[in-house]
């Protein structure tokens, strides 16, 4: 009897002992996925590396600025996150071991600088391959793009990258890109994910790009992943900001050539922003005086001149914590003209000539990003380019004949272009921290106009039109 008492006794006291030690049903494994975006603006960091702590096992941002991250829960009863990207303080994170859950890094920009160090080593042989697939592949912040010299005061991003390994100038003060013996028209080059056809102003001084705007460069020399589709020389992938979503910004700047201004700000704060770059030079504007003074000697008037312009403008709306609307849009153009006049025009007797020569790029895209679960993302990408060039020439001559005025007018021009509609579907799945899946599919459907003229000819009221293309 009182052995039986004992055990009753026992069991009583190490019952709650043990169902007091039970651990809850914790999967083994949890996914923390979200994004990481700068504190001050709002903007996405692309890259951004997410490791778990103790362990080397982590993850990057992708394009656009989310990252997924799969533990397994044995032996920790924490988790904790460090999100690291150059020029920004590190940030730590951590949360119990519980259940798959969302967090959103916001960095801090670095505020102190790191003192000289020396790292001494030695080479070792490595026997387990390659570590990584994308070879080739360089990233360039836009800070050190524009703490670079510049040519008359112009940040020019592709001039830039010619100082990188393997990429070469065709001549000099050239902006195009000769990567590994390529031509230039062999690189494909994009601007929030739409073709760019000629990334060149001036006869190929300048580039297209207006560095405000933008958030990233990336240049793929080699191992092109299939979503680009294929391109024989390089890849340019560069992405536009998205606008500060906290307060209301502007910078702009005078060079010897051309003024440019940006303003990005918050619509809503927190939900949706917008940015607006322009950029134009102003040469011809300086000129104009003294070209309009040395026609004039020669008893004519009128007016001689070039300028290009850019264009870039973005919005973007967080529709909710899962899902994002991006609309950007580019329009930049050269033109180059001549107009002649006689000096003493009467109403009865005057000559005109009208010349122009122009060309440009016009380009726009509907981005929809949609988180679908914890490991799996959507990007739905719609996007429209245009590549035109333009010759014009127009004269009139009015006189008199037998008494009375009789005009003769005589246009021809000649235009070709080039236009795409694009739509892409794009999967990024992570399944562990040692799997990175992309996956989709896009269509494309391309117009081409390689020429087309046309001549209009009107003399004492009759007229004839004539046109051809290929």
């Amino acid at each position: 009897m009182n052995q039986l008492l004992r055990c009753c006794v026992l069991g009583l006291l190490v019952s709650p002992a043990v169902a007091w030690g039970q651990t809850p049903n914790i999967p083994a494994r949890i996914t923390i996925s979200g994004y990481v975006r700068d504190r001050a603006t709002g903007e996405n960091l692309i890259g951004v590396a997410v490791v778990l702590a103790g362990t080397g096992q982590g993850t990057a941002t992708n394009t656009y600025g989310f990252y997924s991250l799969t533990v397994p829960t044995a032996g920790l009863d924490s988790v904790r996150l460090v999100a690291n990207y150059l020029g920004y303080a590190r940030q730590r994170w951590a949360a119990p071991v519980t259940s798959s859950t969302k967090h959103d890094f916001l960095l801090p920009a670095a505020t102190n600088e790191l003192a000289s160090v020396e790292v001494v080593g030695d080479r070792q042989a490595d026997d387990h391959g390659p570590r990584s697939t994308r070879m080739g592949t360089i990233n360039v912040p836009i800070a050190q793009i524009k703490s670079l010299p510049k040519l008359m005061g112009e940040t020019d991003v592709l001039k830039v990258l010619q100082l990188l390994p393997g990429v070469q100038s065709g001549g000099e003060g050239t902006s195009g890109l000769y990567v590994r013996g390529g031509s230039p028209d062999q690189n494909l080059i994009l601007l929030d994910g739409t073709p760019v056809y000629n990334a060149s102003h001036l006869f190929g001084f300048f580039s297209v790009f207006n560095a405000d705007a933008l958030n990233n460069v990336e240049l793929i020399k080699g191992g092109f992943p299939a979503r680009y589709g294929g391109r024989l020389s390089s890849v340019l992938d560069i992405s536009m900001k998205e606008g500060n979503a906290q307060e209301l910004h502007g910078e702009g700047a005078i060079s010897l050539i051309a003024s440019r201004l940006t303003l990005e700000g918050p619509i809503k704060k927190d939900v949706a922003s917008f940015i607006v770059s322009a950029r134009r030079t102003y040469l011809d504007v300086l000129a104009r005086p003294f070209i309009r003074s040395q026609l004039a000697k020669e008893g004519k008037a009128g007016s001689l001149g070039y300028y290009f312009y850019d264009l870039n403008a973005k919005l973007n709306w967080k529709v909710s914590s899962r899902d994002r609307l991006y609309l950007s849009a580019y329009r930049g153009y050269d033109n180059f003209y001549y107009n002649e006049r006689n000096a003493q025009e009467r109403p009865d007797d005057y000559n005109r000539s009208d010349n122009g020569l122009g060309w440009g790029n016009l380009t726009g895209a509907l981005r929809w990003n949609h988180v679908v679960n914890d490991k799996l993302f959507l990007n739905t990408h719609l996007t429209y380019s245009q590549y035109q060039f333009d010759v014009g020439q127009a004269q009139e001559r009015r006189f008199l004949q037998n008494g009375e005025p009789v005009a003769s007018t005589n246009a021809l021009s000649y235009r070709s272009d080039i236009r795409d509609w694009t739509l892409k579907m794009d999967f990024d799945y992570v399944p562990s921290p040692q799997h990175y899946v992309r996956f989709g599919g896009q269509f494309i459907r391309h117009t081409f106009r390689p020429g087309i003229s046309s001549q209009q000819d009107n003399m004492a009221g009759v007229t004839s039109e004539a046109a051809s293309g290929t």
